[in-house]
């Protein structure tokens, strides 16, 4: 199964004070160690949402675009990971040994919340077998593309 694991922002992170360099280097460890447990699929940093967009879409079809920053903080995805492991207990095992994401200060707090990505399957009916071999062909040539 594939899971991602969603950095929370903090009110520091979101003002875009950067980490320190020893989080960057403990972090670059974990990576390492993903990585080298064949876990990692994906994982990146996020810049604060001032330099975000937001496109809200009404029910009649129309959308406006919404320049950041937003607010709630807390709210806000600050970084992820994509994740293949065996099981959400598997990612709760990993995820406990990560160093905190951010440098605490005050009463701030860090959450990292995980949460199953979806499978064709997860689908059931509403996928047909034309709409589910789609997928797998779009699915194939994306990894091609990226073994180029």
């Amino acid at each position: 199964m594939r899971v991602i694991v969603m950095v929370k922002e903090t009110e520091r992170s979101e003002a875009g004070v950067l980490p320190s360099q020893q989080l960057v280097e403990d972090m670059g460890k974990f990576n390492e160690d993903l990585v080298a447990a064949g876990i990692m699929v994906a994982g990146e940093g996020l810049l604060p949402s001032r330099k975000g967009k937001r496109l809200v879409f009404s029910a009649g079809g129309a959308s406006k675009i919404v320049d950041g920053p937003f607010a709630e903080a807390k709210e806000l995805v600050g970084g992820f990971w994509i994740w293949k492991v065996d099981s959400m207990e598997q990612a709760l095992e990993w995820a406990a040994k990560m160093p905190c994401p951010h440098d605490l200060h005050g009463s701030e707090e860090s959450i990292v919340e995980i949460r199953q990505i979806a499978e064709p399957e997860d689908y059931g009916d509403l996928l047909s077998p034309e709409l589910a071999d789609r997928e797998r062909e779009m699915r194939a040539r994306y990894e091609e593309s990226q073994r180029q």
